[in-house]
């Protein structure tokens, strides 16, 4: 079991001998530091269980060390028990106005001083405790989170996240009069794929057509969403109709020179891209550029698949 580590700041030599003697034989490792400077190095440097803090230090007094561990957020969370020779009540407020969770007068009985040193362990064990379940919560809500806007299978963003997104971009755009282009890709005889090599396989073409989407996208810019089935949705923001052909063609090509896992090495996977752009004179919503972004992929399959047409 790791032993409890504590910090005595004591400027009495004599007096901080007989106390880290006594605590060594309590079952505690102890660090000794004689001034206030001292103190705060060393709490900022090791991990600390406990502080026992003299009021009176050679250097800044011991409410004025108290004070700064306080308010920095790496060691607030350390008690603290300051020990002083003045017993005056002024002196005990204003050592718990600094922060102390504790107060001792010297001299101090050592049984007492072990007994509010385990009050301050237990109470700092439960603080840390509940930082960890805090910690585990926060985590499992980011998870949740995430998983509420993400695709299971692909990874990338599912449809209605991709919608919440895509109207606010419109918005954007309508404010500012700037160029928003939508791309709508659909995998080509992707019923085929299933019926041949079977489900298993044809998740894993969506996984792979979606990394490579993703990979020939602008990090943080652009957007690409699972849209339904074998379909797939990008948003490429501040991008004219001609400026959106270059990475639909190039999506187009990397996937159709791509050799899938589980699929033959001579059988070519394609797919059918459809752009729609604003401004249009005829697109005044969201709803209206999806409308017209599906129609010119229907096109586009209709022409024969594995190919790109714009609106």
């Amino acid at each position: 079991m790791t032993k409890a580590k504590i910090l005595l700041v004591e400027d009495s030599k004599a007096q901080a001998e007989r106390t880290k003697e006594f605590l060594e034989k309590s079952g505690y490792d102890v660090i000794w530091v004689e001034n206030g400077m001292g103190a705060i190095k060393i709490a900022k440097t090791q991990p600390l269980d406990t502080i026992l803090l003299d009021l009176v230090l050679p250097d800044i007094s011991g409410n004025e060390v108290c004070r700064w561990l306080k308010l920095n957020p790496a060691t607030k969370g350390i008690p603290i028990v300051m020990l002083t020779t003045k017993d005056s009540i002024a002196d005990k407020v204003s050592g718990l106005e600094a922060g102390a969770d504790d107060y001792l007068p010297k001299p101090y009985n050592e049984i007492e001083l072990n007994a509010r040193i385990y009050a301050c362990l237990r109470t700092k064990a439960l603080q840390d405790e509940l930082k960890e379940k805090n910690r585990q919560l926060e985590e499992l809500l980011q998870k949740v989170e995430l998983l509420a806007i993400t695709d299971p299978l692909t990874e990338i963003y599912n449809r209605r996240h991709f919608e919440t997104i895509f109207k606010r971009e419109f918005t954007r755009v309508t404010r500012y009069k700037t160029p928003l282009s939508c791309l709508m890709i659909d995998i080509d005889h992707f019923k085929r794929i299933n019926d041949t090599y079977g489900h298993q396989t044809g998740d894993s073409v969506l996984k792979e057509i979606a990394q490579i989407i993703s990979d020939n996208l602008r990090k943080e810019i652009d957007t690409v969403a699972r849209w339904g089935g074998e379909e797939f949705i990008v948003l490429l923001p501040e991008t004219k109709k001609e400026n959106a052909l270059s990475p639909a063609s190039r999506i187009c090509k990397i996937i159709s020179e791509h050799t899938f896992s589980g699929i033959a090495s001579d059988e070519r996977i394609t797919v059918s891209i459809g752009i729609a752009s604003v401004p249009d004179p005829f697109i005044d919503n969201s709803e209206k550029l999806i409308y017209a972004t599906d129609n010119v992929l229907y096109v586009a399959k209709e022409k024969g698949r594995n190919r790109i047409e714009m609106a």
